[in-house]
């Protein structure tokens, strides 16, 4: 890698981090803070519903003026809009708003979720223009360690912040990590795709990603299995209430909680980023996979938090192989002049299915109990994998050095 590849991959991870920061510690936040006033799981689930649609309805747009305008300014702009977001639910929480007014919390919420629909898009596309096609992999294995990271520190900090200083101050450091980002980004060296990559009505455009993936069975194949895994599996969203009615502890052990499962993604991308997975990567996604929903079963039975904190850290090392096998495969199958479009169609299978996921938990676990709907989305999450396996035979075979 030249010297100005090495830097422009640097200043792009700082932005990666920042944003991460910035966006965790408004979640655990923002969870604790509507639990706090309404104490009902479903709550809790209302916060993904509120992000996840506006995050949906944009996304698509998103990709598209990724590959067509200017994408460090576009990055640095959703920054920006992250922290309003966090401003605005600083100011919030300042005035101490009781549930009458909690609408207000989800619409700041919904702001958010337009801003971080550009994120993915603008990161994935950056991250080929800092990079050499050979340097995708182990850079993939490095960009999961900063992503893992961030959400190990982003809900550790966040939640001893929310015992220590309160949630406005908390949402206030939120939204200057934002800045931070934004100020990163348009510090990072690197060159934009050429005018002729860059034209196209916005439909047609769209269109154009959507049927790039699906028509790649192994590309649409990993985003599915990543994206059911995540929809069912997504009892961290239940974080909140386990602390408070099962494992009866406060917000700091809420941001232990919800740090595990990222700190053991760290762990397992620092060593594929020594050794980068080739050969049956397949395979070993499926296992990683249903080891995930294992997990996640394990997680719902417990009532010690040691064990459940085990549990997520476990599910954390299983996640963090699929991770980082997703983003290499995105990365390897994707034309340089799709990247936008088509990372905001994996946005759309991945992390939509976050705030899906969030929502189904909590409706769920009003239904059936939070156990009860925890266990039945691991076993969910290892049925999908069996299906899986089962309907897409290139993915079973599927080889990294295949697609270079």
């Amino acid at each position: 890698m030249s010297p100005a590849g090495v830097t422009g991959f640097r200043w792009l991870m700082l932005y990666r981090i920042l944003t991460l920061l910035s966006y965790q510690m408004v979640a655990v936040t923002v969870g604790w803070h509507i639990y706090e006033l309404t104490g009902d799981p479903w709550s809790l689930g209302l916060v993904g519903l509120a992000e996840v649609i506006p995050y949906f309805c944009v996304a698509p747009f998103a990709g598209h003026l990724v590959d067509t305008l200017p994408r460090r300014k576009l990055g640095a702009v959703a920054c920006v809009g992250l922290a309003l977001n966090a401003g605005a639910l600083a100011l919030i929480a300042a005035h101490d708003v009781g549930v009458d007014h909690l609408w207000t919390i989800y619409a700041a919420i919904a702001v958010g979720g337009v801003g971080r629909s550009f994120l993915g898009p603008v990161y994935n596309a950056l991250f080929a223009r800092a990079l050499k096609r050979e340097q995708f992999a182990r850079g993939a294995s490095m960009g999961s360690v900063v992503f893992q990271t961030g959400l190990v520190l982003g809900p550790a900090i966040g939640g001893v912040l929310v015992g220590v200083v309160g949630k406005s101050m908390t949402y206030g450091l939120a939204a200057t990590f934002a800045i931070a980002a934004a100020l990163a980004l348009l510090r990072m060296p690197v060159t934009e795709p050429p005018p002729q990559l860059q034209r196209g009505p916005v439909l047609a455009s769209i269109g154009e990603g959507l049927r790039f993936v699906f028509g790649h069975q192994i590309l649409l194949s990993v985003l599915a299995l990543d994206m059911f895994a995540v929809l069912f599996g997504g009892a961290i969203s239940l974080a909140p209430a386990f602390i408070k009615d099962v494992l009866h502890a406060g917000p700091e052990a809420l941001g232990i909680l919800r740090g595990a499962p990222a700190l053991g993604s760290v762990g397992v991308a620092l060593c594929l980023s020594r050794w980068p997975l080739q050969a049956h990567a397949g395979r070993i996604m499926l296992f990683a996979v249903a080891g995930f929903g294992a997990c996640m079963i394990g997680f719902g039975l417990s009532k010690v938090l040691w064990l459940s904190v085990a549990f997520l850290l476990l599910s954390g090392v299983f996640d963090g192989i699929s991770v980082v096998l997703r983003s290499t495969v995105l990365q390897l199958a994707t034309p340089d002049e799709m990247r936008g479009r088509v990372s905001s169609v994996n946005g759309l299978f991945i992390s939509s299915s976050n705030e899906l996921g969030a929502f189904y938990a909590g409706s769920m676990a009003r239904l059936l109990g939070m156990v009860t709907s925890v266990a039945l989305g691991g076993c969910v999450t290892i049925g999908i994998v069996a299906i899986t396996a089962i309907r897409a035979p290139k993915l079973r075979r599927l080889n990294l050095r295949d697609l270079h």
